[in-house]
């Protein structure tokens, strides 16, 4: 049973990053557009601090996380954005104090998680690990577009690992919300962590495909936060070419994406 305590750390790191970023913004720095149409900072934070707390919920509460499984059920195309809609809307210093405390709340809840529990969720149910590593993933994707939002660029860590491996295992996931099978077989992937280090997967004869490049692209492939036209990605085989345009490591339907770029952007 993998230790979630490398991830939760890593969470934890990640949304202090971010917290850096909007800690000392005024309302007309909250009230900017970011990547996401109709969401501005404010938005990306209060949706943070939504899947924060049904998270926590997931963990601490499942009765009451099952009542918010029926809301969603109940207006499944709007749930996500009324979440964020409704939290926008409070100043932005409620806003920044609900969504710091969720976060630390939901550390100490995973660090306290028995070994081997596992935790209801909008999809299959979730180790501690996979959960923390779900929410790191939308931690550093949202920070992105709040980045982006204020004209900076956010140096990239080794705690893209954990993007990259879950990246890796939604493969199937992306390629059956398409309606398409699977390949079988592994591909191989090999990504170049920030560090320098090189993120292996797969098997090295691997005959059904490969992916090579920047582990930071890869990530922001799977995020759906660049297109692939913009990136670094190398794909050897029709199947693992197919991947790298519908990959996509969160839950729910095919996400739209990301319009690409071009060279003079």
């Amino acid at each position: 049973m993998a230790d979630p305590t490398p991830v939760i750390d890593d969470l934890r790191a990640e949304g202090e990053e971010l917290d850096l970023l909007v800690a000392e913004l005024g309302p007309e720095g909250w009230a900017l557009a970011t990547p996401a149409p109709g969401w501005t900072v404010a938005h990306q934070i209060a949706h943070l601090a939504w899947t924060d707390h049904s998270s926590l919920l997931a963990v601490t509460d499942q009765a009451a996380f099952s009542r918010e499984v029926e809301k969603a059920l109940a207006a499944p195309g709007d749930f996500v954005d009324n979440g964020a809609e409704e939290g926008a809307g409070k100043p932005p210093g409620r806003l920044l104090a609900y969504w710091r405390a969720g976060r630390e709340d939901l550390a100490d809840a995973l660090r306290a998680a028995p070994e081997g529990a596992r935790f209801p969720w909008y999809g299959p149910p979730m180790s501690a690990a996979s959960m923390a590593t779900a929410r790191l993933m939308e931690t550093w994707a949202h920070g992105l577009d709040i980045a982006d939002a204020l004209g900076v660029t956010r140096t990239p860590t080794d705690r893209l690992r954990h993007i990259v491996r879950l990246g890796v295992r939604t493969r199937d996931f992306a390629f059956g919300v398409h309606g398409l099978t699977p390949p079988f077989e592994e591909f191989r992937i090999e990504l170049t962590a920030p560090s320098g280090e090189l993120w292996i997967y797969g098997p090295e004869d691997a005959a059904s495909g490969k992916v090579t490049g920047p582990a930071l692209d890869f990530c922001l492939l799977v995020t759906q936060r660049s297109h692939r036209t913009d990136l670094a990605l190398t794909a050897e085989g029709d199947d693992a070419d197919r991947w790298l345009d519908i990959a996509q490591a969160f839950a729910g339907p095919p996400g739209e994406g990301r319009a690409p770029k071009g060279p003079d952007q």
